[in-house]
């Protein structure tokens, strides 16, 4: 081994001696910046939860949701099986014009439809002999919700809107988020859409209980419009990667 390999490997020891202990205070300055990360909201043991679910409310019907709509006894001209409620909340009928349902639940938009149809039925046959049988109306949807989700936000792998069932927990939600190298669940919090001039609806996430000793109480039940908040630390540098912090 020649002279100038070993100045090259005593150098590169050197360097390397240098750097750990670098890197070693960059990260212990990381964690205690990570300590002080607020963690807002409070632990509501009364919300509803995994083990202790509650039903949805009746479906209300929103863009872009897909209905399927039987009727009986067929209407001449009215052909539609599947139909979408468009923007502006309306379903195109076709010759019986658009019924406004947006806001509507299923109910309700059995309703509101059967009696548009009668009424359309009824213009369209005047002078004929009536129909015997009311108009009778059956909605419901196709492939489920296009329109109710809830939110992961913050440091996750995967930012963004999510379908809801009915049946999905915080835990749920950052596991279909996905969490990062800086990823700080154990900061994480959700947020409950409020009425104008209600108060805030924020509350924390005990992750190490859910995750390490399968406690429920703030694995919360997800509600359409839900948000989950994933605070982050600072991603770690090249140094840090390359000396194992991370």
């Amino acid at each position: 081994m020649n002279a100038r390999t070993l100045a090259a490997r005593w150098l590169a020891w050197t360097t390397l001696g240098l750097l750990i202990p670098l890197a070693t205070g960059c990260q212990i300055g990381a964690k205690h910046a990570e300590r002080n990360i607020p963690q807002p909201g409070v632990v509501d043991p009364h919300q509803p939860k995994e083990l202790e679910m509650v039903s949805m409310p009746p479906y209300v019907v929103e863009p872009p949701d897909e209905l399927e709509i039987g009727i009986k006894p067929a209407i001449p001209d009215i052909a539609i099986t599947n139909a979408v409620v468009q923007s502006d909340g309306n379903l195109d009928l076709g010759f019986a014009g658009d019924v406004y349902v947006a806001g509507l639940t299923l109910a309700q938009v059995e309703t509101k439809l059967a009696l548009h149809l009668q009424a359309y039925s009824t213009s369209r046959d005047r002078g004929k002999a009536s129909l015997r049988d009311p108009v009778e109306v059956s909605v419901r949807l196709v492939n489920g919700s296009q329109s109710k989700f809830y939110y992961v936000l913050g440091t996750v792998s995967n930012q963004g809107k999510f379908p809801i069932s009915g049946n999905e927990t915080v835990l749920d939600g950052i596991l279909a988020a996905g969490l990062r190298s800086n990823s700080l669940p154990e900061k994480a919090y959700l947020v409950r859409p409020r009425p104008n001039g209600a108060g805030d609806q924020i509350y924390k996430v005990d992750w190490v209980g859910i995750k390490e000793r399968g406690d429920t109480v703030t694995n919360y039940q997800l509600f359409p419009g839900d948000r989950i908040v994933v605070p982050g630390g600072k991603p770690p540098g090249l140094l840090s990667t390359l000396t194992g912090g991370g």
